[in-house]
C-alpha cells in the first residue's frame, strides 16, 4: 500500500493491537474521539497524524480520509451491553458516513471489524456447549446469515450489509471481519468459549495486514487464531486473504498458562 492507511478507533483493545505490531509497516493516519498519548503511538507516527473526532462527524471524515488507499474500521461502541441509541449512532451512522466518505475519496478498501456477536445466536442450547470442544464438527464460515446475540451484534450485522451495499454499488472492496476474543498473552482463563475463539495479538494484527495487501472483492471472515477447538472456520480468510496464524489456544492450560512452561 503505497499510499497512508487510516485507522477509525486507534485507541481501542483492537486498533492497539495492530499499531503495536505492525508499527511503522505503513503510513498511518489515525482517528479517534480521544486524544491518543505518545505511547499510543506507533513508530513513525506523531501527533500531527491523528485526528481527534467522533466517527459520526462527516466533515472530519471528509479530512481523515482525504488521500488514504485502505481504511481499517474499529471504531464504535464495544460494549455488548450498549443501548440502541449509542449502536444506532456510533456503529451505524458511524459507519455509514466512513463509507460515503470513502467512496467519494476514491478509497480502494475498507476492512471493516464486524464481532462474533453478530452470529451470537447460533450458539443454542442444543450446541453448546459441546460446539466449543475439539470434537464437535459444527462451523460458521462466513456464508451463513447474520444471527445476532444482542443490540451491538445487530449493529455489527448492519455494519456488514452496508459493506455489501458499498462494495455492490460503488465498487468499494470490503471485507468484514468477525473478531472473536481478543487477549494479549494467552487465551481468556478458565472459559471453555473464549478458547475456542482466542484471538492473539499478533495473529490480529496479521490478520489486519493481510486485509490491507491482499485483493479482493466482499468477504466476511472469521478472525480468530489458529485453534484445535474452533466452531469459527478460518478457510476463507486463508485462500482469499493469505491470512497465516501463528497460535493455538489449544497451547495453553485451561488457565492460561502455557502448556510449556517450565515450573519454577
Amino acid at each position: 500500500m503505497d499510499r497512508p492507511v487510516l485507522l477509525t478507533g486507534a485507541g481501542g483493545r483492537v486498533g492497539q493491537a495492530v499499531l503495536r505490531d505492525l508499527g511503522p509497516k505503513y503510513d498511518w493516519r489515525l482517528l479517534d474521539r480521544e486524544p491518543l498519548s505518545r505511547d499510543k503511538l506507533p513508530e513513525g507516527t506523531s501527533k500531527d497524524d491523528v485526528i481527534v473526532a467522533d466517527i459520526t462527524d462527516r466533515p472530519a471524515l471528509r479530512e481523515a480520509v482525504s488521500g488514504v488507499g485502505a481504511i481499517i474500521h474499529l471504531a464504535g461502541d464495544p460494549r455488548k451491553t450498549a443501548p440502541w441509541t449509542s449502536v444506532l449512532r456510533n456503529n451505524i451512522d458511524g459507519t455509514q458516513a466512513l463509507y460515503e466518505a470513502a467512496v467519494n475519496a476514491d478509497v480502494e478498501k475498507v476492512a471493516f471489524a464486524s464481532s462474533n456477536h453478530a452470529v451470537g445466536h447460533f450458539e443454542t442450547e442444543t450446541r453448546t456447549p459441546e460446539m466449543y470442544r475439539e470434537n464437535d464438527d459444527f462451523r460458521l464460515d462466513g456464508s451463513e446469515h447474520p444471527r445476532p446475540g444482542n443490540l451491538y451484534g445487530v449493529s455489527k450485522a448492519t455494519g456488514e450489509f452496508l459493506g455489501r451495499y458499498y462494495y455492490d454499488e460503488y465498487d468499494l472492496s470490503t471485507v468484514a471481519v468477525r473478531i472473536g476474543n481478543l487477549t494479549k498473552d494467552h487465551p481468556p482463563r478458565n472459559y471453555e468459549r473464549g478458547h475456542a475463539m482466542w484471538l492473539s495479538h499478533r495473529d490480529c494484527a496479521h490478520l489486519f495486514d493481510r486485509c490491507i495487501q491482499a485483493d479482493y472483492g466482499f468477504e466476511v471472515v472469521y478472525g480468530i487464531s489458529d485453534n484445535d477447538r474452533k466452531y469459527y472456520s478460518i478457510d476463507r480468510a486463508k485462500d482469499v486473504l493469505g491470512y497465516n496464524p501463528q497460535d493455538n489456544s489449544a497451547e495453553y492450560h485451561f488457565d492460561g498458562t502455557p502448556k510449556d512452561e517450565v515450573p519454577q
